[in-house]
């Protein structure tokens, strides 16, 4: 499980997005639980986070139950990227997990900055690829781990998860019952590791 738009990433060279949005940006405020965007409704925002962290949420097709995808942290990029670039509704809804902070552009922004060169439209079609690339393996994660494997992912990419999530937030996420987080982590105290 990789990061969807990590800067530190050496594959791809976000820097000129980066100093697009810092240049063009508004920056906004979102208390925990503030939404910048419902799956649904139309795609708005592409934004850098600056402190804080998001989740992605999107809803049973029969149940209207919760299930978390994705997660931008501090130092990421946070939107509906493939809708919000074709103006399509959300497939997603992204919620504030704790007081954070974003600088945050319009798709029309976005479409100009891609716009202005053959190099940003490179890119554009790099992160789409590398979009692509996270896509591919967090759902191969999802069918060749065990439990305890893609929990164990999870802790190493985000050490400090446990302290921002409830049991069922992160069950969501490994596609797990609840039950089977407690065990693990019982596991892990009874093993010592």
């Amino acid at each position: 499980m990789e990061q969807r738009f990590n800067t530190s990433d050496s594959s791809i060279d976000l820097l000129p997005l980066r100093e697009f949005i810092e240049r063009e940006g508004e920056e906004v405020a979102y208390r925990k639980g503030d939404q910048m965007e419902r799956e649904g409704d139309p795609t708005r925002w592409f934004a850098y986070v600056t402190e804080g962290c998001f989740k992605y949420i999107t809803y049973g097709l029969s149940d209207e139950r919760a299930h978390i995808t994705w997660f931008s942290f501090e130092g990421e990029y946070v939107g509906d990227y493939p809708a919000f670039l074709y103006g399509r509704p959300a497939q997603t809804t992204i919620e504030a997990m704790m007081p954070s902070r974003v600088l945050r552009v319009t798709g029309e922004q976005l479409r100009q900055f891609f716009s202005q060169s053959i190099e940003t439209m490179e890119l554009r079609a790099l992160i789409g690829e590398h979009l692509l690339s996270q896509y591919e393996a967090r759902y191969q994660d999802l069918h060749r781990t065990t439990a305890r494997e893609r929990y164990d992912l999870l802790m190493q990419r985000c050490p400090g998860i446990v302290d921002l999530l409830d049991l069922q937030d992160i069950a969501s996420f490994l596609n797990v019952h609840p039950n089977t987080i407690s065990k693990i982590r019982r596991d892990i105290t009874f093993d010592g590791r």
